[in-house]
């Protein structure tokens, strides 16, 4: 048996096939806009849809729109599409904020993802750039900042005159010319936005956290971080799996 297990970001979408252990086999990245296109959404289901497939399809949104678009597709099949937040999370993991319907979807995955770690702190490279506390194994609530490529292009798109950039690395102090020093605000503006946060964070706590790092810019800034930090880009897909695995 096989399972599709999926992650709908305001700006990708994430499918993966699992094996009967729930271990990705294979992975499918495409730009959630991408989903409002009735003939690339038939092709990529038709794509996924295989014989051996479990009928439950779990997935995490934080597209409401996006999330409908697919569901409603799958109501042509024999397949059923679920979200994670459709069940009781709280048997797996202990979540401690205020208002437990703000979370969004992604983040808890995350967490779940993460929680082989007592103490994590999961920074998520994505759409916005978030932070969030697993502390003794329990949800302690984040941070959200603004993405990395959302500002760049915000920047650019609200000026008259300053260009789109890509990141590069190796940034001096300063630049020498506009693109230079836009990259130069963005390098080092974010080197100490995610240092000063995670410092904040895990200042006045003795325990020791594992700082996991995940999404599209996560391999770009590990270097810049000064603490110890791993990589995992499937972790939310990790999260959604285990979701699977204790409900369905």
């Amino acid at each position: 048996m096989k399972y599709i297990v999926g992650d709908i970001g305001n700006t990708s979408t994430k499918i993966c096939i699992l094996n009967n252990k729930f271990k990705i086999i294979k992975t499918f990245d495409f730009e959630t806009s991408k989903v409002y296109n009735k003939n690339y959404l038939k092709a990529v289901l038709k794509n996924y849809l295989e014989k051996h497939l479990n009928q439950n399809l779990l997935f995490s949104s934080v597209v409401p729109a996006a999330y409908k678009k697919i569901k409603n597709e799958f109501k042509l099949t024999k397949f059923r599409l679920l979200e994670i937040k459709d069940f009781n999370l709280r048997k797996i993991i202990k979540i401690n904020i205020k208002n437990k319907k703000q979370l969004g979807s992604d983040r808890i995955a995350n967490a779940i993802g993460a929680r082989k770690f007592k103490n994590c702190l999961i920074i998520d490279f994505g759409t916005a750039t978030t932070f969030d506390i697993l502390r003794n194994g329990v949800y302690e609530g984040g941070v959200i900042a603004p993405g990395v490529k959302l500002s760049i292009m915000n920047l650019s798109k609200s000026t008259a005159l300053l260009p789109l950039i890509n990141l590069k690395k190796n940034q001096k102090s300063f630049g020498k010319n506009t693109k230079e020093a836009l990259n130069a605000g963005f390098v080092w503006g974010y080197e100490g936005l995610i240092n000063n946060i995670i410092n904040k964070i895990i200042y006045k706590d003795k325990k020791k956290y594992k700082i996991l790092l995940t999404g599209g810019y996560a391999n770009f800034f590990k270097k810049i971080i000064k603490r110890k930090i791993t990589i995992d880009q499937d972790v939310t897909i990790k999260g959604i799996a285990k979701v699977y695995k204790e409900f369905i």
